[in-house]
């Protein structure tokens, strides 16, 4: 059993005992019903966290009961109840039940035997005190908003640590990328050299030698293709939202009908948010180009309040039901949409092809 189980038992046994106590104290006749109905209404907060809003009810219940069987007892329960509702995000529910519970306390009362109407409501500010509500219901809801912030707090940490982590693989990959292109470079350099002494002096290359230069040829040929996005200096711009246009234009020169449509305003969308939709609209057209056998491809941004959206859709042999393969392609396009804190989706349509929507957080400036 949960600590937190553990508290809101021992908190609802604690309601039950005090409310009984305070009911075998007053002078009444006895009330199988009304005992009942005390110690029942203690006894269900130990479920206000798992169902606060039926609890609430339960509570209002059994008050209404022992008020009705004579029981001269404030509706202790019935507060806690209140402040789990509101702390639960039930406000609405707190303050439906807490007005019906103002209406009904005296009529309550008036069952009891209470000779008239302003009687019942005098003696309704006793056990049902309006101070007392109001508290537990600020109690509630300003519990609730702390808890709030603080898991706001630790997401925001989290994503933090998220994007450092990214940088620091960034800053990795690029270092790796520029120590392993050196020295690939120097062997592939020297293999070279080395066949065409061999050639020119007339002499069998060895195969080994063939083999160290054609491998050289190829891993440098796989290290700029993987690698080409992190090479983001002054000779190579980043390419953003402007440049997407003339990947259409590419893709028709292909023999894709590929059509662009750009819905919003495109101001103030951080540079970070442009790169990752270029990339976005580079991997998805080449996917197409390569995999899909499509005939048509359209591309769609979306500049909504908050976001970025991007979605392309072909007409290709993909078909509903059919999980997509992960390849290298959507893997890069995923980290790129989860280190901006996106999300992306990648699969068939239902009338067939393939689509992929990616949806990118834009923080406009204040």
């Amino acid at each position: 059993m949960s600590r937190a189980r553990i508290v809101d038992g021992v908190i609802a046994a604690g309601v039950a005992v005090a409310l009984l106590s305070a009911g075998l104290s007053a002078d009444h006749p006895p009330s199988v019903p009304g005992y009942a109905a005390l110690v029942a209404g203690g006894l269900a907060l130990a479920a206000r966290r798992r169902a606060p809003v039926a609890v609430l009810a339960a509570t209002a219940v059994c008050a209404l009961v022992y008020q009705a069987a004579g029981f001269e007892v404030p509706v202790v329960a019935y507060l806690f109840a209140v402040y789990a509702a509101v702390r639960a995000g039930h406000r609405i529910a707190a303050v439906v039940a807490s007005v019906g519970m103002l209406a009904a306390v005296p009529l309550a009362l008036l069952v009891s035997g209470l000779p008239d109407a302003s009687q019942a409501f005098t003696q309704s500010r006793d056990v049902l005190q309006l101070a007392w509500l109001i508290a537990a219901g600020a109690a509630g809801e300003a519990l609730r908003q702390a808890e709030r912030r603080a898991d706001e707090a630790e997401r925001t940490r989290e994503e933090t640590a998220r994007r450092r982590a990214d940088e620091e693989r960034l800053h990795i990959a690029r270092e790796l990328h520029d120590s392993l292109t050196h020295q690939i470079s120097v062997i592939k350099v020297q293999a070279e050299v080395a066949v065409h002494l061999a050639h020119k002096r007339g002499e069998d290359v060895p195969e080994s030698l063939l083999a160290i230069r054609d491998a050289g040829r190829e891993a440098a040929r796989e290290l700029r293709a993987t690698l080409e996005a992190l090479r983001d200096d002054d000779k190579n711009p980043p390419r953003g939202l402007d440049d997407v246009p003339d990947l259409v234009r590419q893709a028709r020169t292909a023999g894709l009908d590929a059509r662009l449509t750009i819905e919003g305003d495109g101001a103030g969308v951080p540079a970070a948010v442009g790169r990752t939709a270029y990339r976005i609209v580079q991997e998805a057209l080449t996917n197409v180009a390569r995999h899909a056998a499509a005939a048509t491809a359209s591309v769609r941004i979306d500049h909504r309040p908050g976001a970025l959206v991007i979605r392309v859709d072909d007409d290709g042999r993909a078909t509903a039901g059919a999980a997509p393969v992960p390849g290298v392609g959507l893997l890069g396009m995923r980290e790129r949409v989860t280190a901006l804190g996106g999300r992306l989706e990648a699969a068939p349509r239902t009338e067939g092809g393939f689509r992929v929507e990616a949806e990118l957080p834009v923080d406009h400036p204040a």
